[in-house]
Protein backbone atom coordinates (compact mmCIF):
# COMPACT_ATOMS: atom_id res chain seq x y z
CA UNK A 1 0.00 0.00 0.00
CA UNK A 2 2.74 2.55 0.88
CA UNK A 3 4.77 1.45 -2.60
CA UNK A 4 1.70 2.60 -4.40
CA UNK A 5 1.21 5.31 -2.36
CA UNK A 6 4.48 6.53 -3.20
CA UNK A 7 4.74 6.42 -7.05
CA UNK A 8 1.17 7.82 -6.74
CA UNK A 9 2.63 10.62 -5.14
CA UNK A 10 5.49 10.94 -7.49
CA UNK A 11 3.31 10.84 -10.64
CA UNK A 12 1.21 13.55 -9.33
CA UNK A 13 4.43 16.07 -8.41
CA UNK A 14 5.62 15.49 -11.79
CA UNK A 15 2.16 16.36 -13.18
CA UNK A 16 2.15 19.22 -11.09
CA UNK A 17 5.92 20.56 -12.16
CA UNK A 18 4.92 20.23 -15.51
CA UNK A 19 1.15 21.77 -15.36
CA UNK A 20 2.43 24.97 -13.21
CA UNK A 21 5.55 24.91 -16.24
CA UNK A 22 3.10 25.35 -18.53
CA UNK A 23 1.11 28.51 -17.70
CA UNK A 24 1.56 31.89 -19.03
CA UNK A 25 2.34 34.58 -16.51
CA UNK A 26 0.14 37.42 -15.84
CA UNK A 27 2.34 39.67 -17.52
CA UNK A 28 3.10 37.72 -21.02
CA UNK A 29 2.10 39.61 -22.74
CA UNK A 30 4.26 42.55 -25.22
CA UNK A 31 3.38 45.48 -22.57
CA UNK A 32 4.58 42.91 -19.77
CA UNK A 33 8.28 42.98 -21.62
CA UNK A 34 8.66 45.95 -21.16
CA UNK A 35 7.92 46.73 -17.46
CA UNK A 36 4.12 48.19 -18.53
CA UNK A 37 0.52 47.05 -17.15
CA UNK A 38 -1.09 48.36 -19.75
CA UNK A 39 -5.19 48.40 -19.19
CA UNK A 40 -4.96 45.55 -16.29
CA UNK A 41 -6.30 46.03 -13.05
CA UNK A 42 -4.06 45.80 -10.09
CA UNK A 43 -4.05 42.20 -9.55
CA UNK A 44 -4.44 41.60 -13.60
CA UNK A 45 -7.74 40.79 -15.32
CA UNK A 46 -9.31 37.23 -13.85
CA UNK A 47 -11.22 35.45 -16.24
CA UNK A 48 -13.20 32.05 -16.12
CA UNK A 49 -10.30 29.14 -14.94
CA UNK A 50 -9.28 27.32 -17.99
CA UNK A 51 -8.04 23.88 -18.24
CA UNK A 52 -4.89 24.04 -16.73
CA UNK A 53 -5.39 26.22 -13.86
CA UNK A 54 -8.01 23.51 -13.04
CA UNK A 55 -5.43 20.43 -13.70
CA UNK A 56 -3.24 22.63 -11.28
CA UNK A 57 -5.86 23.19 -8.52
CA UNK A 58 -6.54 18.94 -8.86
CA UNK A 59 -3.13 18.12 -8.78
CA UNK A 60 -2.62 19.97 -5.97
CA UNK A 61 -4.81 18.80 -4.37
CA UNK A 62 -4.01 15.56 -4.65
CA UNK A 63 -0.43 16.17 -3.86
CA UNK A 64 -1.81 17.15 -0.19
CA UNK A 65 -3.74 14.06 0.60
CA UNK A 66 -0.80 11.74 -0.87
CA UNK A 67 1.45 13.63 1.48
CA UNK A 68 -0.88 13.10 4.58
CA UNK A 69 -1.77 9.73 3.53
CA UNK A 70 2.33 8.69 3.10
CA UNK A 71 2.68 10.68 6.88
CA UNK A 72 -0.33 8.90 8.32
CA UNK A 73 0.99 5.17 6.72
CA UNK A 74 4.41 5.92 7.66
CA UNK A 75 3.55 6.79 11.19
CA UNK A 76 1.31 3.76 11.56
CA UNK A 77 3.83 1.05 10.15
CA UNK A 78 6.97 2.55 12.49
CA UNK A 79 6.03 2.23 16.19
CA UNK A 80 9.63 2.96 17.10
CA UNK A 81 11.17 6.31 18.21
CA UNK A 82 14.20 7.92 16.90
CA UNK A 83 15.61 7.58 20.22
CA UNK A 84 14.35 4.36 20.61
CA UNK A 85 18.01 2.47 20.91
CA UNK A 86 19.81 5.41 23.05
CA UNK A 87 20.36 4.90 26.75
CA UNK A 88 19.25 7.99 29.48
CA UNK A 89 22.13 9.81 29.89
CA UNK A 90 23.11 9.69 33.92
CA UNK A 91 23.14 12.65 35.31
CA UNK A 92 25.04 13.27 38.77
CA UNK A 93 23.50 15.83 41.00
CA UNK A 94 25.09 19.09 41.70
CA UNK A 95 27.87 19.40 44.18
CA UNK A 96 27.55 22.36 46.61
Amino acid sequence: MIYLLVVLHIIVCLFLIGVVLLQQGKSADLAGAFGGQGSQTAFGPRGAANLLTRLTTWSAILFMLTSIGLTVLMARSSSSSVFSGEKAPVSAPAKK
